[in-house]
């Protein structure tokens, strides 16, 4: 995977995309204003609830950007309340998804969660994304989508990490590896290409490892994308938007 980024064909797909006024022109500078709607109601029963969010009593819809959910974290960071700030990152994350509430309540809810939070984002800064992934692992009903958003907004709120800042990976993110995956194993002519891709790039329960070799793989493609002459930023979580929004698809 390592050695094989994106093919010409997907670097054309994402300057289209990059230049579509209906897509992703508002991401040419970032994906701060990547914005996700949510219910404030739906939310009353998860505590704590982050300050700057909607009244759940008083508003009955509102939407938050990524760059209000780092601005959150960045307070987090200040005050060292995790717990509140993953509630924003899984606000965020499920938008308005009925569940959502529902599952954040019962992450919080275990015992040393938040010392769970507070001892990930430590090492971020002095160990690296894969070390607070496998941190997290502990949780039980926090999966490695959700996790990863967590991961990914405290990375954008700290100061300095260690290594790559993390990014957000989920069943789309992993399903555009494991086709792409494919499509170079079946290529270069193994026929156990696809049960192979299929494995590793599986819709859940990844290892560190492969989150490692995901964000070896993400910055990569991302400085290919910078230095192709596309006026891409150099910004790896706008690639991960790009492909969850399906720019490219490898098959």
């Amino acid at each position: 995977m390592l050695a094989h980024l994106l093919p010409e064909d997907a670097v054309k797909s994402l300057g289209r995309w990059l230049t579509d006024p209906a897509r992703g022109r508002r991401f040419r500078s970032g994906s701060g204003v990547h914005t996700i709607p949510y219910a404030p109601s739906s939310w009353r029963a998860v505590d704590p609830w982050p300050n700057d969010f909607a009244d759940r009593a008083a508003v009955a819809s509102a939407s938050v950007s990524r760059a209000e959910v780092v601005a959150t974290l960045r307070a987090a960071e200040q005050s060292q309340s995790w717990a509140e700030a993953f509630v924003a990152t899984q606000v965020w994350g499920y938008g308005l998804t009925g569940y959502g509430p529902y599952r954040t309540g019962q992450v919080l809810a275990q015992p040393g969660a938040e010392e769970a939070f507070t001892e990930a984002v430590s090492l971020l800064t002095d160990e690296g994304a894969t070390a607070a992934y496998e941190r997290l692992q502990v949780l039980d009903g926090l999966g490695p989508a959700f996790l990863t958003k967590f991961l990914y907004f405290a990375g954008q709120a700290l100061p300095e990490v260690k290594g790559p800042r993390p990014l957000i990976l989920d069943s789309v993110l992993a399903g555009v590896l494991r086709r792409h995956a494919t499509k170079i194993g079946v290529v270069a002519g193994y026929e156990w290409a696809s049960a192979i891709a299929n494995r590793i790039w599986r819709d859940s329960s990844w290892t560190s490892h492969r989150y490692h070799i995901y964000l070896q793989w993400m910055y990569g493609a991302s400085e290919q994308l910078t230095a192709a002459s596309i006026e891409w930023p150099a910004a790896p979580d706008v690639l991960e938007l790009a492909l969850f929004s399906a720019a490219w698809d490898p098959a």
